[in-house]
């Protein structure tokens, strides 16, 4: 089995976390984003995973790559990096990675976290992971027969059809089925809106007669902009709590003084003077807080804060931050003080 990962945006809407560090690797309670999908991922799929393929922008920086290699080896599979530098739609830039498209894949972006217990229907063609959502209009939905197959997809509907929204991960039984039928975009020019998308392949496959099937998750946890990152870094916290899959608080935390209320991650090195952390505070490794409460927030690596009621706010990595704002995004080594 192969996991294939595009990730080529730099996610602007994230800004300004995403000026220095690609959004897949953000952490969410103490592991990047891509980390905690391609992990999520290999529990539901429940079989070897042979190779991570990753596909980012050249931007990206030297350390990039050899950090998303080593996210794929912790899994035991190789990890390779291939590159999209034109925002030329989702075919294209899953097709960056043709030479990785053999055998039984998953195709997942990389700006969503899920929680889900289902069986993969290996038997299928291919399997949409999708979610039960309030208001389909926003999303890309499925429809269903009477088989539970999928017949038809459909983008943003403007009158209600179906409110199951395709969540952005896909299994393929045959990489290069899927392959033959994104080249085939590619080299006809099919395009919508200057880009090529992937639900044309899909729609084509469908056509063949290839069977599609869904796979329902029980959570989805978007990670688009700051506020709904910040509370997907709470859900996730509370679900690794709850099911104690992780140690959340390192051994070497010095603590002076100061509360801890889960659940949070606090990260090694970190150092509490004064402080109530908590509930829902991820702090990343070496940071120092002093006259600070804080709860339902996400703090990187190396931050300093001082006399500060914070809720809601996410801070970058080697920031500094003394003053009185209390719902904040400050991207990394910012200094307010």
């Amino acid at each position: 089995m192969r996991i294939i990962v595009p990730m080529a945006g730099r996610g602007s809407r994230l800004r300004p976390h995403t000026l220095t560090v690609p959004k897949p690797l953000i952490p969410i309670a103490g592991k990047p984003i891509v980390h905690r999908l391609v992990e999520d991922i290999a529990k539901v799929i429940n079989h070897k995973i042979d190779e991570i393929a990753f596909i980012i922008h050249k931007d990206f920086g030297d350390k990039v790559p050899q950090e998303l290699i080593e996210i794929a080896e912790k899994l035991g599979a190789k990890g390779s990096i291939y590159y999209q530098n034109e925002p030329l739609g989702t075919a294209h830039a899953i097709l960056c990675a043709k030479e990785s498209m053999e055998g039984p894949i998953v195709v997942a972006y990389a700006d969503t976290l899920f929680r889900a217990d289902f069986t993969l229907d290996t038997s299928a063609d291919s399997v949409i992971w999708v979610k039960q959502v309030d208001d389909p209009s926003a999303f890309g939905v499925v429809q269903l027969n009477a088989n539970n197959e999928i017949v038809d997809f459909v983008e943003k509907p403007k009158e209600f059809v179906s409110d199951l929204a395709i969540i952005g991960i896909y299994y393929f039984k045959s990489g290069e089925t899927l392959r033959g039928e994104l080249e085939y975009l590619l080299d006809n020019n099919v395009v919508k809106g200057g880009e090529y998308q992937l639900t044309d392949g899909l729609e084509n496959m469908k056509q063949k007669g290839m069977k599609f099937v869904p796979g329902k998750v029980d959570e989805w946890m978007d990670c688009g902009n700051k506020n709904v990152t910040v509370e997907t870094n709470s859900r996730m916290l509370n679900f690794l709590h709850k099911d104690a899959e992780e140690n959340l608080v390192a051994n070497n935390v010095r603590i002076e003084n100061s509360t801890i209320i889960p659940p949070c991650y606090i990260g090694e090195d970190v150092i509490l003077i004064n402080s109530t952390v908590g509930p829902n505070v991820s702090l990343g490794k070496a940071s120092h807080l002093t006259n600070v409460k804080i709860e339902n927030s996400l703090v990187q690596t190396h931050a300093h804060i001082r006399n500060a009621n914070l809720d809601n706010a996410m801070i970058g990595n080697h920031t500094t931050f003394d003053g009185t704002f209390k719902s904040i995004s400050i991207g990394d080594y910012s200094v307010l003080e």
